[in-house]
This record gives structure tokens, C-alpha cells and sequence, in this order.
């Protein structure tokens, strides 16, 4: 219930200027939102690279409404490839793009999204790092995968996220096993039907370990997106049973949560990435991520008190 009601507040024009206005909110939102601006990205990368830690960097902004909104979420992305290539930092980071937020629902979308993807990989490429698309709710899923598809043939190393709490993920899983396909695999964090989506934890959980066999079996490069310490623990054991090195997988985990776990990780060798979100449109990324874990909301709601 508590889940439901903080993806419904995701929603909630009304709840987000409520939240967005709060003197307080500014301190909470710093814990998984490092800053609003290309330099304060830039910061946090070098960061957490002095820690080992790979990023993978999020423009926040979705579902944009115009050509010209779509167009300035590309320029933002090149404008930060330059940036991470002048201060040296494009081998510890790549960057993660959401195709609603270039273009993906406008009329004629996928052309738009297609051709926006298509000019950010070309930066990403001219700095030796890769894309990985975002996954958004499940009405996107076929219209991204087809995205993908089509970079694909161009850029091989784009990255793909699938979600396990959808019914048809373990048959994605499948077709995206082959030499060089990326793969980050998280549990999902979208309100879905039941039509489409598991519902239980213990549904998604046991998908997830599905899914986790496919990926690690095949001769792609799983990215793994948990902080559940059972799937960590999952992965190293699948890993070893297959017999892949370090550098052919990572772990993956979001800017702001069990970074002390990150840390180790890394200290143990193993390939960990931190997905790093920054900029204005923070609002529906926090709510989902409060969403995701119980222990989200506790903090968020102690800090509330400690600065109020």
C-alpha cells in the first residue's frame, strides 16, 4: 500500500509542488541527487571514481512535450560528454538516457527518439564511453527494445535495462544474451497491472533469479542493479559457477544508497557502477526511489524531522 501511494504521489502535480517547495526538501534530495547542473555531475563522478566506482549519469526530465524540450535533453547529454571527456573521466562513466525525455512520446516518437538517441551515442562515441537506454513503464517497452535494435546496428555496446517484475522479461533476457549486448537488469519501479507485472516481492524476487541465470549464462555483459544483499550474493555465486572474471559483469547501485556496500565491493575487485541522476526534474525520480525500498521513506521522513 505504502508503495502504491508514493508512485500515485508520483503523479500528483499537486503533492510535487508541495514537496518541491519544502525549505527542507533540498537537504534530502542531495543524498540521491548530487546537484542540478552538468558540474556538479562532473563532481560527483570524480567522486566516486576516487572510490573505484564507475557512474552511469542520468539527465533527470521525462515525458517532454515539445521538439524543442527533446532537443535541449540531447544538448544537455552532449554538453556532458564533452565535459566528462575534458576532465578526464569517460572511463569510469557512460551515460543512461530515458527515450521520453527525447522525443519518445511526441507524434512520430520512435523516428525522434531513434534520431536523438542516435546523435547522443555519436558523443558517447567520440569520448569512448557508451549508452545504456532506460526502461519506463511497460507501454514503452516494445517501441524501446525496437530502439535499441536500430542503435544496435550502429553501436553495438548500447546498453539495454530490462525489469523483472514484468511477466516477459526472462524471454527478453533470452535474446539479449549475445556477445556484446549489455544488459542492467533491475527489479522495476513503475505502478504496472497485474495483467503485465508481478505483483508480490516474492514474485518479482524469484523472476529477478531467473532472469539472473539467463544473463550470467550467456556471453553478454549482465549489469546488475540490486542493493538486496541476496542478490548480491546471487551473482557472485552464479558468476563463479560459470566461470566469468571481474570485468565481465558489475554490479550496479543507485547514488545515495548502501554506498558503504559499493565501497566494498569494489575493494573486493568486483566491476561496481553508480547510477548518478542530476538536474531540476528530480521530483518523480525521488518518489520512485522512495517507493522502491522501505527504508527509502525512513530516512526520507527523519530527515524531514531533524531539519524542520
Amino acid at each position: 500500500m505504502l508503495r502504491d501511494a508514493l508512485l500515485s504521489a508520483a503523479r500528483s502535480p499537486r503533492i510535487e509542488r508541495a514537496v518541491t517547495t519544502l525549505p527542507v526538501t533540498r537537504h534530502v534530495v542531495e543524498r540521491y541527487v548530487p546537484g542540478d547542473t552538468i558540474e556538479d555531475a562532473v563532481r560527483a563522478t570524480k567522486e566516486l571514481a576516487a572510490d573505484g566506482l564507475k557512474s552511469t549519469l542520468d539527465f533527470l526530465g521525462e515525458d517532454v512535450e515539445t521538439t524543442e524540450q527533446a532537443a535541449a535533453t540531447v544538448d544537455a547529454y552532449l554538453r556532458l560528454l564533452a565535459r566528462l571527456g575534458s576532465a578526464g573521466l569517460t572511463q569510469h562513466a557512460e551515460v543512461s538516457v530515458k527515450l521520453s525525455a527525447v522525443g519518445l512520446a511526441l507524434p512520430g516518437g520512435e523516428r525522434i527518439a531513434l534520431e536523438h538517441a542516435r546523435t547522443i551515442c555519436n558523443g558517447a562515441r567520440a569520448g569512448s564511453t557508451t549508452v545504456t537506454l532506460d526502461m519506463e513503464d511497460h507501454t514503452t517497452t516494445d517501441s524501446t527494445l525496437a530502439v535499441l535494435a536500430e542503435l544496435r546496428q550502429d553501436f553495438p555496446d548500447t546498453g539495454a535495462v530490462l525489469q523483472s517484475y514484468l511477466h516477459r522479461t526472462e524471454d527478453d533476457c533470452r535474446s539479449l544474451t549475445g556477445v556484446g549486448s549489455r544488459v542492467r537488469l533491475c527489479k522495476g519501479a513503475y505502478d504496472e497491472p497485474a495483467e503485465v507485472a508481478y505483483q508480490s516481492k516474492r514474485d518479482v524476487d524469484l523472476s529477478y533469479v531467473r532472469c539472473l541465470k539467463v544473463l550470467l549464462a550467456g556471453e553478454g555483459y549482465p549489469m546488475v542493479a540490486s542493493h538486496d544483499p541476496r542478490m548480491v550474493e546471487i551473482t557472485g555465486a552464479l558468476a563463479a559457477r560459470h566461470g566469468r572474471k571481474a570485468n565481465s559483469f558489475e554490479y550496479q547501485m543507485l547514488y545515495g544508497i548502501r554506498p558503504n556496500e559499493q565501497r566494498r565491493l569494489a575493494r573486493e575487485g568486483a566491476t561496481v557502477r553508480v547510477y548518478l541522476p542530476f538536474g531540476t526534474q528530480w521530483y518523480g525520480y525521488l518518489m520512485r526511489r522512495l517507493a522502491e525500498r522501505p527504508a527509502n521513506v525512513v530516512f526520507f521522513l527523519r530527515s524531514l524531522v531533524s531539519k524542520s
